[in-house]
């Protein structure tokens, strides 16, 4: 996987050093870069060692790579709606073994697609809950914890216009 400043480069986009998020507005000082690493520090009040918080960590990683595509491959975006797509819609109780599933799914249904793109929702417009939003109202664990549900539904519910589509895409994945 390549980093995020390689990839925005290849995607021709130019990162902010300073001010809020360009991408999804989270109120940071030092732009999308500040916004990824409060990401990746993980919401340090959940103890994602624990089996019962790995999917707060899906939600949180879906939610983040959901409201900043230009800094991601063009297939992360269907790999994680659908994944959101999966646990809000039809209850699977995610792990890491079907996220393994799931890329091994969509590997084959890229083969037959090629050319297909998810169109992400405006910037600034995939859910309005950010990094900073979780920080700033999460004095414990079980807040943080549905904060990360509560963002990660905001930004699915923004990518709305592709829900049939990874309907679709799900559906051999609940066979």
């Amino acid at each position: 996987m390549q980093d995020y400043l390689s990839q925005a480069e290849k995607n021709g986009v130019t990162l902010y050093d300073d001010g809020a998020c360009q991408f999804c507005g989270a109120k940071t000082t030092g732009g999308v870069h500040e916004c990824v690493e409060i990401f990746s520090l993980g919401f340090e009040l959940i103890d994602y060692s624990k089996t019962e918080n790995h999917l707060y960590r899906f939600l949180s990683v879906d939610a983040h790579t959901l409201q900043h595509p230009e800094i991601h491959g063009r297939w992360n975006n269907h790999f994680h709606l659908s994944r959101l797509h999966l646990i809000f819609n039809y209850n699977v109780a995610w792990n890491y073994s079907l996220s393994t599933k799931l890329s091994e799914l969509l590997n084959r249904y890229k083969a037959n697609n090629t050319g297909e793109h998810l169109k992400p929702p405006e910037v600034l417009q995939r859910g309005s809950i950010t990094t900073t939003d979780v920080l700033a109202n999460s004095t414990n664990a079980e807040e943080c914890q549905q904060m990360i549900k509560r963002w990660a539904r905001e930004v699915y519910n923004a990518w709305n216009s592709h829900h049939l589509l990874v309907d679709k895409i799900t559906e051999p994945f609940l066979d």
